[in-house]
């Protein structure tokens, strides 16, 4: 049994320390599926993880982790596993411990806790004191499970790891590593640089700072000795075993056993305190790496002196170039803008579409407007319908761009790839649940909502990613956003449209309304609204169309005395609807920017008629 400051007398102490590899690719090796959650094999297969820790204790590993790296309660709840974190925790601690106790040696239990998997607000949607609890509850199982120091490992956002480390601090005194992870830039994906993780770390109540994961041993290498000039802390270096490769079926590391030895003694023998592994070393990396440290110990002379050399790093300088308004920036605010909703299709063809977007432009459209896989059903891709509407028929879009289906990075890629191709009006959407649509088994991601996707957004266009960091040129997007004016809770909406706002928006389109005095009664709660509003208009085209758009489709409230309108027109009902929407237009023209016409059942030529009437 270990006491509580006998790995803080080890730090004093001359020599590295060092810690197990891989836990998660060691698991899949032996047969767990990648997409399977490691964390539960704990509670299903422990016999795996105790073999793989005895694995790691043989070989000569000092340390060993627990196999808890994703045991919080929001990365569980993709699985349906937010209610295990204790048993999911507490059983990683006592396997680890059990492991120890076969082998006779006295190793350290080190509690792992990785990131939430999720941004924090403001970008994403988990709230500081959500991901303070978070971290609480599984830090204070792993405690309960009898861990001898717990690490923090892979973080990418320095606020997120402060966060966990002062959750940690709450429940324990155990000794803390708190590691971040950094990308080829010398970057995290949050734009913090090691300098700047060391200088801030220097002052938190932990015991040791460093990298993990990353990229392999040469980078990772580089990182720690970033980290070691800028503090007083001993610092840690757990590289990963080079960057995998899928083939046949598998994943494979490429960095030898070898080579991660001469690299970890190496790292070691500048001052590094703590070594070991991440993703993609084995027993037989870490074994490896045991005999070049007693290697080192006995002869510190003999250090490869010219193994490694660390590259001065500068970030990259932005190229600057001025970015140009898009059409629809020049016009909104000066003229009334109509915009048209085109669906993309279900299937392989699009020239439907194609052809109402030509006889919409034809008709006096602005501008088309593509929704993406409205009610959470699937749908050709919105950004490919923009694509070809834009360069078959000449008429610029508007992409409804989700964050349901898109992790940070997908986003981040997509929304690079739209611009380089001429897509550059965007409405920021959340997105309709998938439940909703023809697939309810498929989950959705949202790393962001739309305001964390206009923040984005915005700092594109300021030449830098939502990390900081800095990209070559600034983006022109004109970044829109969903109002909901006759929302049933008005205050919410009303605020969260505020903080659209202050995100950074340019132009709002709201929900379809059928009465005037919405958009008044908004108005005058509201006040003024200080940017472009386009107001939707859902064209009707039955009593049967009316009663299911107000009784079954959330967001839409269609008046009574409408619907009676429809029922006593019978066949007429289209011609009817038509006229709804034409009295409707009159009525709030001068108090807009805009509209948005959304026809229903893909009949443009309706939408046509519409777009000719206004026009």
């Amino acid at each position: 049994m270990r006491s509580l400051d006998s790995f803080r007398r080890r730090l004093q102490e001359e020599g590295p320390i060092l810690f197990d590899g891989a836990m998660g690719t060691m698991l899949y090796a032996r047969g767990v599926p990648m997409d399977a959650c490691f964390d539960a094999v704990n509670r299903d297969h422990p016999e795996l993880v105790q073999g793989i820790h005895l694995d790691y204790i043989r070989a000569g590993a000092e340390v060993i982790e627990t196999n808890t790296f994703g045991a919080n309660r929001i990365k569980l709840a993709s699985y349906g596993l937010e209610n295990q974190v204790r048993e999911l925790n507490y059983r990683g601690a006592k396997i680890a411990k059990y492991a120890r106790d076969i082998s006779g040696k006295p190793v350290w239990i080190a509690g792992s806790v990785g990131p939430l998997g999720k941004p924090l607000a403001p970008i994403g949607v988990i709230s500081e004191a959500e991901a303070f609890e978070a971290f609480r509850e599984q830090v204070e199982a792993l405690v309960e499970g009898g861990v001898d120091l717990l690490v923090l490992e892979t973080f990418s956002d320095l606020q997120e790891l402060r966060i966990a480390v002062e959750a940690a601090r709450q429940v324990t005194d155990l000794p803390i590593v708190a590691q971040m992870t950094f990308q080829e830039d010398g970057l995290s994906l949050r734009g913090n640089s090691p300098e700047e993780f060391a200088q801030t770390a220097e002052h938190w109540p932990v015991d040791v700072i460093g990298v993990n994961c990353s990229m392999g041993p040469q980078l990772v290498h580089e990182f720690a000795l970033r980290i070691l000039a800028h503090t007083s802390k001993p610092v840690s270096a757990l590289p990963n075993a080079g960057l995998p490769a899928y083939r046949e079926g598998r994943y494979f590391y490429p960095s030898s056993p070898e080579y991660m030895a001469r690299y970890g003694a190496e790292t070691a023998r500048q001052g590094v305190k703590i070594v070991g592994g991440c993703c993609g070393t084995t027993p037989e990396h870490i074994r490896l790496l045991a005999l070049a440290l007693k290697e080192l110990r006995q002869k510190p002379e003999k250090g490869n002196q010219t193994l490694v050399f660390v590259r001065e790093w500068r970030p990259p300088a932005p190229t600057e170039a001025e970015p140009q308004p898009t059409e629809l920036a020049r016009k909104l605010g000066k003229t009334f803008v109509i915009s048209v909703e085109v669906d993309p299709p279900k299937g392989f063809d699009p020239t439907k579409d194609l052809e109402g977007a030509r006889l919409l432009k034809e008709k006096g459209a602005d501008v088309i407007n593509v929704a993406d896989s409205p009610l959470g059903r699937a749908r050709m891709s919105a950004l490919a319908m923009a694509i070809l509407i834009q360069h078959q028929v000449g008429i610029e879009t508007i992409l409804h761009f989700t964050t349901r289906d898109r992790n940070l990075m997908g986003l981040q890629a997509d929304l690079l790839g739209a611009h380089a191709l001429g897509i550059r009006n965007i409405l920021a959407l959340t997105g309709d649940p998938p439940h909703q649509g023809d697939y309810p088994n498929v989950s959705a991601v949202y790393d962001l909502d739309s305001i964390g996707l206009v923040r984005l957004l915005r700092a594109f266009n300021e030449g830098r990613d939502i990390s900081g960091k800095e990209l070559n040129t600034r983006a022109n997007f004109l970044i829109g956003v969903a109002l909901d004016m006759d929302a049933p809770d008005r205050e919410k909406e009303m605020d969260r449209f505020r903080r659209k706002i202050e995100a950074g928006a340019h132009f709002a389109m709201t929900q379809p309304i059928y009465d005037p005095e919405v958009l008044h009664r908004f108005r005058r709660e509201f006040g003024p609204v200080p940017i472009p509003v386009l107001v939707g208009i859902l064209p009707l085209h039955s009593y049967r169309h009316a009663e299911f758009l107000h009784h079954e489709v959330a967001g839409i409230n269609i008046p009574e005395e409408i619907r009676l309108r429809l029922k006593e027109a019978g066949k007429r009902g289209r011609e009817v609807g038509l006229r709804l929407a034409e009295e409707l237009l009159q009525e709030i023209r001068d108090h807009v920017d805009g509209i948005y016409i959304m026809p229903s059942f893909g009949r443009y030529e309706h939408a046509a008629t519409l777009v000719e009437l206004v026009r």
